[in-house]
């Protein structure tokens, strides 16, 4: 029971620091497979491979290179919303031991994939804000904030699972209450 448990607040952190970066949460479950800090559920084996280090590598180097030009970062976004929610879904499954098929891809869709999306429109709703103000000089910042958000997250999600979520859910607190006032105001 606890190992699902703590299966679910990491594969719950990994998917939401999807919503930051698409690659590096990928990358990190690579990496913390191949050193035995995590064990990928059945048949996401191939997440710990050698071509997915690869891939992955590349594919974030990339995408991190590119949050970094202002005409393109906001260009990504629109690329990067479903990308998130798919790679969210796919960084929570990867690590979901344990738990009926259904449960798990329920889990995985809606916890995964869903804060993934979900942080994904906040951070685009930042950048464009920030194009908006600074005239996109700005935007490196949050692209800055984004890297560290999704670094920060996932190594916290493989190391202390539990602190993961309990961050999550504080951070989907405060969206809620700014969403809210912004609402009523």
């Amino acid at each position: 029971m606890i190992e699902q448990i703590l299966s679910v607040c990491l594969g719950v952190g990994l998917g939401a620091a999807c919503g930051f970066r698409v690659f590096i949460p990928l990358l990190l479950i690579n990496l913390a497979a191949r050193t035995g800090h995590l064990t990928l559920s059945g048949n996401f084996e191939w997440l710990g491979g050698n071509p997915a280090l690869i891939t992955l590598l590349v594919a974030s180097l990339l995408e991190v290179a590119a949050y970094y030009v202002p005409w393109l970062d906001n260009l990504l976004d629109v690329i990067a919303g479903p990308a998130a929610a798919i790679a969210g879904t796919v960084a929570t499954a990867s690590v979901l031991v344990g738990l009926d098929p259904y449960l798990k891809w329920t889990l995985a869709v809606i916890a995964g994939g869903g804060l993934a999306g979900a942080l994904q429109v906040v951070t685009t709703g930042l950048r464009q804000a920030s194009s908006l103000a600074t005239g996109g000089l700005g935007n490196p910042v949050v692209s800055s904030l984004e890297l560290g958000g999704a670094v920060g997250l996932s190594i916290i999600s493989i190391l202390v699972p539990v602190a993961a979520a309990v961050c999550i859910a504080l951070l989907c607190v405060v969206l809620a209450r700014r969403l809210w006032r912004y609402r009523t105001a």
